[in-house]
């Protein structure tokens, strides 16, 4: 008897009708001899509708975290009150449960918070007796206030690894509405070719590049836990994608895919003293305001000046608090000038296989230039490159670079619910 959990993502349970899919996909797993637990995510646009009502009746919302926090997690019980009915109605028994109920435990950061604990006593309880535990994704609690919480962007995805974790589950399964982990994104390379398997740390890095199949934060957990993941579709019998976390052995990619993200801005420090220690006035700046740095890349001083740029990418949301905390700290760093470019697009090629294998630059660079395409920054680790390009060049770029890595595949992917969640 295999325990697996399953996590189903706000266009699997959109309407009634999705759910009582989704409840029949639940029960053919249990009624196979396996122990299951689900995860779910709000129903369709339920978590918009819901901040457009917050937004409705105050003019920042977010100024009161804590409420915006209660009022968001009604969104993830809602689809599990009505998953589990449809399964008691279909013949098996269910339980649902709260992120709370399900024991997991967070620290005290509302619309963000990290998972530090899983207590899944009353699942455990419920899975013993036969039923089918039903999770609300997204949301979690904590103990210090007393609080709930959310979990941030792809909350249900890190709720269903931890329960995963907890539990020790033999596999997590995300269901979303692509038949599993392609080469790229389907909808804007439509031949990208499926993957039967992906190692945890190409994945990982996908997921950094920004592959939106799987949530980073998710894949972190899995990789720190070492739960094995399958993706799959919702909507057809496809096996997916397995991404191994524990002892599976395969012969690993060259380049596994080609990773998209128009969700980034750059700035530009330009003319930054040349003496130790500006860098890190610089970024200790950005850091307090909570900003996540991607790529960096630092000019060699002018000898007749002595100055410097630093440039360096960041999440396009967190681009305008960037720029007033690096405004307001000018006078003490000592900088010229700041250059702004809220129009890049980074395209990334990833696979393990690129430790052992020589050749991936010049196939890359080679592809990029023939298309013409003029590069601004780059960035490397030991299995991904990662270039700057600009966001009208990067789609296209990405299509010769997925055509010069041979990863084309027979036929078109198919998109069941076209949203990828």
């Amino acid at each position: 008897m295999a325990l697996i959990v399953q996590k189903f993502g706000g266009s699997s349970v959109g309407d009634a009708e999705k759910i009582k899919l989704v409840a029949k996909r639940v029960i053919e797993t249990h009624r196979a001899g396996n122990q299951v637990v689900v995860v779910v995510s709000a129903m369709g646009d339920t978590t918009d509708e819901l901040l457009d009502l917050a937004n409705g009746v105050s003019k920042n919302p977010y100024a009161t975290p804590r409420e915006l926090d209660m009022l968001l997690t009604a969104g993830e019980r809602i689809s599990v009150a009505l998953l589990s009915m449809a399964i008691n109605d279909m013949g098996e028994k269910s339980r649902s449960f709260s992120g709370l109920q399900a024991g997991i435990i967070t620290d005290s950061t509302y619309g963000n918070a990290r998972i530090s604990e899983v207590t899944p006593d009353r699942v455990q309880s419920a899975i013993t007796a036969g039923e089918i535990a039903i999770v609300a994704g997204f949301q979690g609690f904590d103990p210090s206030s007393g609080d709930i919480t959310t979990l941030g962007r792809g909350g249900s995805d890190t709720t269903a690894v931890a329960l995963a974790a907890g539990l020790h589950a033999d596999v997590c399964e995300i269901y979303s509405d692509v038949d599993g982990v392609y080469t790229a994104d389907p909808r804007l390379i439509p031949t990208a070719r499926k993957l039967q398997a992906i190692d945890i740390d190409s994945m990982l890095e996908l997921a950094a590049a920004g592959a939106k199949i799987l949530f980073i934060r998710a894949v972190e957990f899995a990789r720190r836990h070492k739960v094995n993941l399958r993706v799959r579709s919702t909507f057809s019998d496809d096996p997916g994608t397995i991404v191994y976390s524990t002892g599976e052995s395969m012969e690993e990619s060259i380049v596994a895919g080609v990773a998209v993200d128009k969700g980034q801005s750059k700035i530009t420090v330009v003319g930054v003293p040349d003496v130790p220690g500006k860098a890190a006035e610089i970024f200790t700046v950005v850091a307090k305001g909570d900003v996540n740095i991607d790529m960096i890349v630092q000019n060699i001083a002018a000898s007749s000046t002595h100055l410097s740029d630093i440039s360096f990418t960041l999440p396009s949301d967190d681009f305008k608090k960037a720029v007033a905390a690096l405004e307001m700290d000018k006078p003490s760093i000592g900088f010229e000038s700041l250059q702004l470019d809220e129009k890049i697009g980074k395209l990334s090629v990833v696979g393990s296989g690129m430790k052992t294998h020589s050749g991936v630059s010049a196939t890359l660079f080679g592809a990029l230039a023939k298309a013409g395409v003029n590069i601004e920054m780059i960035s490397t680790s030991e299995i991904r490159i990662s270039v700057v390009t600009n966001i009208d060049q990067v789609d296209d770029a990405a299509k010769v670079v997925h055509s010069a890595f041979g990863l084309n595949g027979e036929a078109e992917a198919v998109v069941y619910a076209g949203t990828g969640r």
